[in-house]
């Protein structure tokens, strides 16, 4: 027989400790099993010892688990851990990070309301907004991203949401987040920001006045390409929507999922320094190089904004986009010419990645829309694995020669 054990979370004693005790220890459970490691709930439900205590569950009375669907230990736990490491109150996991965003915009817009992108976004963050969200009225209109004054300029009574990638996908486009929140609370909006490529070792929007965060927990956070995911976190006033979203709709995050991102958030702040200094070698070397156009990387003193990356930002990220000479053909026979780098549209991963965005993670807008995020045919990304940085330069080498 078990004997008795505090099953309380441990975050009353983590007040006031490092980022890297964070990751490990937020969140954590403890049940009478004593386990040292997070526990994996696997059930569906849950039960209950009266009909009178389940009835006060559903209807909130009082706390504990109710339906897999919207709580689960193992979920909660990461939930918890993500919104201690990115300075929220709350955090609410989701399957993907596509409904990540479904369930932020759906939480707080409705027709009539008025959202404003950033141009340079995911292309199924494009896509989401065109196709579907404007399907059901909700108003929609792009801005250049780092241009504060289009913002503001664009901003009307009934705009609802901003909505920015910082840095962008593919370009490593900035925003000053600070600015763009004071711009946003002057005049009544919420501040979305999509903190996938910096995570929150190495960006905390909420903490430069952004209202909402969200991730895609299948890159950076999971670190090894094995599971999707996504968390969006603020203030439990606003979290309370994104819940009442989840338990309705439903696109909820599996707690095998959520044990791997516990497992993958231990890691985050060492695995992002190797990335980023992985990241800005090869940055650097490829802007030396023949046949290479231009290099998007904000580690690097040619980006436009590279002072505001060293202000906002901790280090560059690990994504790498540059242009090679040749257009389309010669994009493809520098991907076609590695051997070591996967090629595949994923980034995240231990494993570099290297993809063509223009006809993979872009491929489905029109050619004026990429035009717009200024995803060219020439362009290629790459995302930064913890593989030997000689032996990518090699790889990447071989491209090289096939221009």
């Amino acid at each position: 027989m078990t004997q008795e054990w505090d099953a309380g979370r441990l975050d009353s004693d983590l007040e006031g400790v490092g980022f890297d005790t964070l990751a490990v220890r937020a969140g954590q459970h403890r049940t009478p099993e004593r386990e040292h490691s997070d526990p994996l709930f696997f059930t569906s439900s849950y039960v209950f010892r009266t009909a009178a205590e389940a009835a006060a569950t559903f209807a909130g009375e009082i706390p504990g688990n109710v339906y897999s669907r919207y709580t689960n230990p193992t979920v909660a736990s990461f939930e918890e851990r993500m919104a201690a490491l990115e300075g929220g109150e709350q955090a609410v996991a989701t399957s993907t990070g596509m409904s990540a965003i479904l369930a932020t915009v759906m939480s707080f817009c409705s027709a009539g309301d008025h959202v404003l992108v950033s141009k340079s976004v995911f292309g199924s963050t494009i896509s989401l907004f065109e196709k579907y969200f404007k399907r059901f009225g909700v108003e929609v209109d792009y801005v250049p991203l780092a241009e504060l004054s289009g913002w503001e300029a664009a901003i009307k009574p009934n705009t609802k949401m901003l909505f920015v990638e910082s840095p962008s996908n593919p370009l490593a486009e900035l925003v000053d987040i600070n600015a763009l929140a004071e711009i946003a609370h002057a005049k009544g909006t919420l501040l979305v920001v999509d903190n996938c490529f910096c995570t929150p070792a190495l960006q905390q929007p909420l903490r430069m006045g952004a209202d909402v965060v969200v991730h895609s927990a299948t890159k950076f956070i999971d670190g090894q390409g094995r599971a999707m995911g996504g968390v969006v976190v603020g203030r439990s006033e606003l979290m309370k929507e994104v819940v009442g979203f989840l338990r309705t709709a439903g696109p909820s995050l599996s707690p095998f999922n959520a044990w791997l991102f516990l497992k993958g958030l231990e890691t985050l702040n060492i695995r992002m320094r190797a990335h980023c200094q992985s990241a800005l070698e090869l940055a650097q070397w490829l802007e030396r190089q023949e046949g290479i156009e231009k290099v998007h990387y904000s580690g690097l003193e040619s980006h436009a904004q590279h002072g505001l990356a060293k202000r906002q930002q901790k280090a560059f990220g690990a994504v790498v986009s540059f242009e090679v000479k040749g257009g389309k053909d010669g994009a493809w026979r520098f991907i076609d010419a590695t051997r070591l780098i996967s090629i595949t549209a994923n980034l995240g991963d231990t494993k570099t990645t290297i993809t063509h965005p223009s006809t993979t993670s872009h491929g489905r807008l029109s050619p004026q829309e990429r035009e717009a995020a200024g995803i060219r045919d020439s362009l290629i990304r790459v995302a930064v694995g913890l593989e030997d940085v000689a032996d990518l330069q090699a790889d990447l080498a071989r491209g090289l020669a096939a221009l």
